[in-house]
């Protein structure tokens, strides 16, 4: 894999989500010296661990272990090819994502976001701020009280803070454009 190894993929995760060392190893149950080995990827992590930690973070699995995600040392903080995009897919609710984004590390985070017909996000709320741009399909949009329908050509804006919650009521997938600041992930 040419890329940055499971442990700094953890440690980026979490520090987006703002969680500190302690939290997450009180979470997962481990001690908080052996998640520091684990971030600095020096110590084994069991398949089990991993699960549990990337449940805490809102990511699969799978997220860990996407072959050359990051692309030639020469342009990996700068460019994502459509190649080489991570995948990130809800279980059980028809939305899969791609980051678009380098990494998560700079002031945004951009992801393409295909919303099955019938799928739902549920209401959620964080910080920041995130716009976005519908591509193709028919999104629904709560933010907070009030609700929007938005065809391919609509874009939107919004506090995070808020919440908010999207839905396809097409018959086929949407595809929407997110930008989110801070990083989300």
């Amino acid at each position: 894999m040419d890329g940055i190894g499971i442990g700094a993929q953890l440690r980026e995760l979490r520090r987006v989500k703002g969680l500190t060392l302690q939290q997450v190893a009180d979470a997962v149950g481990v001690s908080i010296g052996y998640l520091s080995q684990i971030e600095r990827d020096r110590s084994k992590l069991p398949i089990g661990t991993l699960k549990k930690l990337a449940d805490l973070l809102g990511v699969h699995m799978n997220w860990f272990f996407q072959p050359e995600v990051q692309g030639p040392a020469g342009e990996r903080d700068f460019i994502v090819r459509a190649g080489r995009r991570r995948k990130m897919s809800f279980t059980g609710t028809g939305i899969h994502e791609e980051l678009l984004s380098p990494n998560l590390n700079g002031p945004l985070e951009m992801l393409l976001s295909v919303i099955e017909p019938g799928s739902d996000s549920d209401f959620y709320s964080h910080d920041g701020a995130e716009a976005g741009y519908v591509l193709s399909g028919t999104m629904d949009l709560w933010i907070g009280e009030s609700y929007f329908r938005l065809e391919a050509g609509d874009s939107f804006s919004f506090k995070s803070t808020t919440p908010h919650r999207c839905a396809n009521p097409g018959k086929v997938a949407a595809q929407v454009v997110w930008i989110i600041t801070p990083p989300h992930y």
